[in-house]
């Protein structure tokens, strides 16, 4: 069982320098703990439980080439990016720049986008929903092109590439995680392109998350793919004063339901002695 940290709220105290130094810091215990992967949000206005929409909120991938450069051997990602939000190739430039200025870490997570609020008030594109997966799609596709060094031309229904150079090429081709429990496309999806999956921790024993697991392989079935190359992951919540030794036993039940990597957030910023707790229950699960 892998287990990861994800920021979702940067309002540490101290202003800016607060911000900064305790996010600097919170990286480099993740690194030095053996945590699998640090992901940030990828919004430009704050959507975290609790939070106002003008708290603090940095950009993603500004923010995780910060990171990269804060640590050595923790892998980086968001969770997830909105496919409308970038053009296709600036996306996977920017996935690709992350891969080789970190020495091979990236992720690309991405997903067809939801907040319509955050669109609106920022300008960003937030088709119907149907379109977002088409354009979802149709970047996965140019994803897939691009890391395979392949600049012929692309033409899909939304986006046309005359000629898609990505040089350098990553270190290693990242692995792409797709966000969101939709069992018609979302799923299948994960099926044809991803790597991983992602999804919520709903309090019902696991029966929604064996749900979608069955979902998801008879997916993988239909096109012909091993269900078990795909990467599952779970998003779920460090509970106030929760130890190791629980999150571990925690850990352990996730991994009975068919699960393989656990997304941790908490309320309000991180501190470091909270992401030390996870750091020490990576040897619990591991032992």
């Amino acid at each position: 069982m892998r287990i990861s940290v994800s920021v979702t709220d940067f309002s540490w105290p101290g202003g800016q320098a607060g911000l900064v130094d305790n996010l600097t810091e919170i990286a480099r215990v993740a690194d030095a703990t053996g945590l699998d992967t640090l992901w940030v949000a990828d919004h430009l206005l704050q959507v975290a439980p609790g939070s106002a929409p003008d708290a603090e909120m940095l950009e993603a991938y500004t923010t995780l080439g910060f990171l990269a450069s804060a640590t050595s051997r923790i892998r980086l990602g968001t969770m997830v990016s909105a496919a409308t939000f970038r053009a296709p190739a600036l996306l996977v430039k920017a996935v690709t720049t992350l891969d080789v200025l970190s020495g091979g870490r990236a992720w690309l997570g991405i997903g067809a986008g939801y907040q319509e609020d955050e669109a609106r008030a920022m300008g960003l594109s937030l088709p119907p929903v149907a379109e977002r997966f088409e354009r979802l799609e149709e970047t996965l596709l140019i994803a897939r092109r691009m890391w395979d060094g392949d600049t012929s031309a692309f033409t899909g229904r939304h986006y046309r590439l005359e000629r898609p150079v990505n040089n350098p090429p990553p270190v290693r081709r990242p692995r792409v995680l797709i966000g969101g429990t939709g069992p018609k496309r979302t799923l299948r999806l994960v099926a044809e392109y991803a790597d991983a999956c992602n999804l919520f921790d709903v309090p019902d024993g696991g029966k929604t998350v064996r749900g979608h697991l069955d979902v998801l392989a008879r997916h993988c079935a239909d096109v012909g793919r091993p269900v078990e190359e795909i990467e599952k992951t779970i998003a779920t919540r460090l509970a106030p004063g929760e130890s190791s030794e629980d999150f571990a036993r925690r850990c352990a039940e996730l991994a009975s339901w068919g699960l393989d990597h656990v997304v941790v957030i908490t309320a309000g910023p991180w501190r470091p002695e909270a992401v030390a707790v996870l750091g020490d229950a990576v040897s619990l699960v591991s032992a």
